[in-house]
């Protein structure tokens, strides 16, 4: 006697030889334990008290001072940090009649990935901008072009190397921004700047302006508009870059009418990939955010400015955080360039 068979459903799909399809998706129970978490961070205080820890300059916060981030009682504050606790996510430690709370070492990288790059990608709902999703047909040799117009700008480098920057500039924004599409005239501007941090490196101090390089995770919001109010300031006296470790495809949409209100176009700012040329030819470097990403060269001068997210904070909480960088912006430029009062 033969035992049924559970029936399958047929898809009309043939099944391919190798491995079962479900081996290549993430094991069940891993799926389970980020679910959990997951499902602990699906709550919008929880995600607000989160980033109160995360930009506190200390990197941690007192309960009483978390409290401050919602009209709600103590208890619940409370409830919601255990259930961040039992996760995983933040560790805690008492300290006389007060408990402070920072995130638990194991997950930071994790943490910022949530907050300074997926966030702000969930929240900026800015329609695409109209461009065709085609990419050229040589673009081979359109990028050579593009480099026999850098080398007779920048006639002091070696051809090979302007032609082998443009073309890495192409690919890295390329696969920062996901399309192939309009990226010629980005990527020439991208690799003209790389090239003159190359030709930088080379000049006597004496004979150059001081440079400042503002890194961020995704370079599409507090680095721009570090970048923006510098130059603001400065203008010309000095030479002001921005990058990122994991570079966005736009700036972010809140973040957009702070620059036009310092007449900085976002379009021409966009974000790009941080490179060891722009780092080799800054004289200070600003982390906002993206920690140990960035490479950490002799001679240099860093910091590191804790600050919130314009691209995730409201109306009021954006005009604080470009308060406060224009206040860090200022006191560098005092450091500087002590003749100049902003």
């Amino acid at each position: 006697m033969t035992t049924p068979s559970t029936p399958v459903a047929d898809t009309g799909c043939t099944p391919r030889p190798g491995p079962r399809p479900d081996a290549h998706a993430m094991g069940a129970g891993a799926a389970t334990e980020v679910a959990t978490v997951l499902k602990a961070l699906a709550d919008p205080l929880r995600l607000r008290m989160l980033s109160f820890i995360t930009t506190s300059p200390t990197g941690e916060a007192c309960v009483c001072d978390i409290g401050g981030v919602a009209d709600v009682s103590q208890p619940t504050v409370s409830h919601h940090l255990k259930v961040l606790k039992d996760v995983g996510v933040l560790t805690s430690e008492r300290r006389g009649t007060w408990v402070w709370y920072r995130v638990a070492p194991g997950v930071k990288g994790a943490v910022s990935a949530l907050l300074d790059a997926f966030a702000p990608a969930a929240v900026d709902t800015t329609p695409p901008r109209d461009r065709p999703l085609t990419g050229l047909a040589d673009v081979d040799a359109t990028l050579t072009r593009v480099a026999d117009d850098l080398a007779a700008r920048f006639p002091d480098l070696v051809p090979d190397l302007v032609l082998r920057t443009v073309r890495e500039s192409y690919a890295a924004l390329a696969r920062g921004a996901g399309v192939s599409a309009h990226l010629v005239p980005t990527a020439q501007r991208f690799a003209a700047q790389r090239l003159a941090d190359i030709t930088r490196v080379a000049t006597p101090a004496a004979a150059r302006v001081p440079q400042v390089l503002f890194v961020c995770v995704a370079n599409a919001g507090r680095s721009q508009l570090a970048a923006a109010l510098l130059h603001h300031h400065a203008g010309d006296a000095v030479v002001v870059r921005s990058a990122g470790s994991a570079p966005a495809g736009a700036v972010h949409a809140a973040v957009r009418p702070l620059l036009d209100a310092l007449g900085t176009d976002a379009d021409a700012v966009f974000p790009k990939p941080l490179t060891d040329d722009a780092v080799r030819a800054a004289d200070v470097v600003v982390t906002l955010g993206c920690g140990d990403t960035c490479p950490v060269l002799p001679g240099k001068r860093y910091e590191d400015w804790v600050v919130g997210d314009p691209a995730l904070a409201s109306p009021e909480g954006v005009a604080a955080i470009r308060d406060d960088i224009d206040a860090r912006v200022r006191a560098l430029l005092t450091e500087l360039l002590p003749t100049t009062a902003p």
